[in-house]
């Protein structure tokens, strides 16, 4: 378990990682293709079909959307310190994410008029799993971006066990800000948000996470509509050098590792003595995990350790994975900081750890995974706004250009542009 390689070498473990979201799933695509076109075509019809199927309960017109009595009932069951921390999460969530909002520019000189506008999405579709656990966390993480957006309709669709949603995740969607939940998971849900039925209203974009259905549904809908990210299995990546503790990272390598078995956790360090007692420090602490046998596959098939020549050498092997969350424990973290390139979210010193990303400080924590860190950004406040080009010319400025455009146009064989340019300054015979 855990082992310990040279930074020469880490193209080899990249490798392993990244094949770690490309199994066969042909299978699972032919199910998604026939739910997609089976919702598309009878609507509510074959929801509640699959419902049945999937889900293993009865939904109806009348009860696929949470009541306002569940709602209320679900704030009984909660417990008071959980409402006050989510909220205190919820305003964290909020302040970071309103600044990320932009205000319309023009440029505007000389009788032309350039700019660009900013306008929210009309509908957007939340999905929140709920098979296996509820995840109050991920519902404040996906709404809140999309409520400060602007965006009007804000719905949301998670698994139902046997008709009844975790009291947790429904008062997290209350306090959000969510206009409508739905009892539905998996391709289905996807699908209905992306086509419409009866009961479902059509979305212009999809986001959260889910399982690997839920993955091919959103691929196979984007076009239709807009969707986040294809997310894959988490992972987190630890620079340190030898002031590190031991402690810490081991604490930080287990709580990654005990999302899933397809979990990947990476230390890269140039202090072999820090790397020795990491790894004895993980396997002490393994042993007293309840998911003990989830966190020892996933350490076992992607736990890694990297032995790097100096702390630039660590940065560039951080920046060729581009991992999703990557925590940076040396002497300076923010002088570490400056060569990062590509990361996902980025977690500074030793009393910063990726679970304060997870609920609290207010970053939003469904981030790129599987190196797609390298051009792709956390979820935001620009996944729910679209932006519109703005021009416009007086007839003496835009008759200073026209035969330019007219030539350019002609130059690529489109004669109706070119006199679409020209027909303003042509007599009328």
């Amino acid at each position: 378990m855990l082992p310990i390689i040279s930074a020469k070498n880490a193209a080899e473990i990249k490798t392993r990682l990244l094949l770690r979201a490309k199994g066969d799933f042909a299978a699972q695509e032919t199910v998604v293709r026939e739910v997609l076109h089976n919702i598309e075509t009878q609507g509510d019809e074959a929801l509640f079909a699959y419902t049945r199927q999937f889900d293993e309960f009865d939904v109806t017109q009348d009860t696929v959307a949470v009541s306002e009595e569940e709602i209320r009932a679900a704030y009984d069951c909660v417990d008071a310190e959980l409402l006050d921390i989510m909220r205190e999460s919820a305003q964290n969530i909020r302040a970071f994410h309103k600044m990320q909002l932009r205000d319309d520019w023009c440029i505007e000189q000389d009788g032309k008029y350039l700019g660009q506008i900013y306008r929210p999405v009309e509908r957007a579709g939340v999905y929140v799993p709920g098979g296996k656990a509820a995840y109050p966390s991920s519902v404040l993480m996906n709404v809140i971006p999309a409520q400060i957006a602007g965006v009007k309709h804000i719905y949301m669709a998670t698994p139902a066990k046997n008709g009844k949603i975790n009291p947790n995740t429904l008062v997290a969607a209350k306090e959000a800000g969510v206009e409508k939940i739905f009892k539905m998971g998996g391709a289905q849900a996807i699908a209905a948000f992306a086509f419409g039925t009866q009961s479902i209203p059509k979305v212009d974009t999809i986001c959260g996470p889910g399982n690997i259905y839920v993955a091919l549904a959103k691929k196979a809908v984007f076009g239709n509509v807009g969707v986040d990210m294809i997310a894959g299995p988490s992972e987190v990546m630890v620079i340190a050098d030898g002031s590190a503790n031991p402690r810490y990272i081991a604490a930080d390598f287990l709580s990654q590792a005990e999302h899933d078995e397809l979990a990947a956790c990476v230390l890269v360090t140039y202090s072999e003595q820090l790397a020795q007692t990491v790894r004895k420090e993980i396997l002490r602490q393994t042993e007293t995990l309840p998911k003990r046998a989830i966190v020892e596959k996933s350490l076992e098939r992607y736990g890694t350790i990297i032995l790097a020549e100096d702390e630039q050498d660590c940065v560039r092997v951080a920046n060729e994975f581009a991992p999703e969350h990557l925590e940076i424990c040396t002497e300076d973290p923010r002088k570490t900081l400056k060569g990062v390139r590509n990361a996902g979210s980025v977690f500074l010193g030793e009393y910063s750890p990726e679970p304060l990303g997870d609920y609290f400080a207010g970053t939003n924590h469904v981030l790129p995974t599987n190196g797609t860190a390298k051009f792709s950004s956390p979820l935001s406040v620009d996944n729910f706004i679209k932006k519109s080009s703005v021009i416009c010319y007086t007839k003496e400025e835009f008759k200073k250009v026209y035969q330019k455009i007219r030539c350019f146009a002609q130059a690529e064989d489109l004669c109706a542009h070119a006199r679409s340019a020209a027909i303003r300054f042509e007599e009328i015979k």
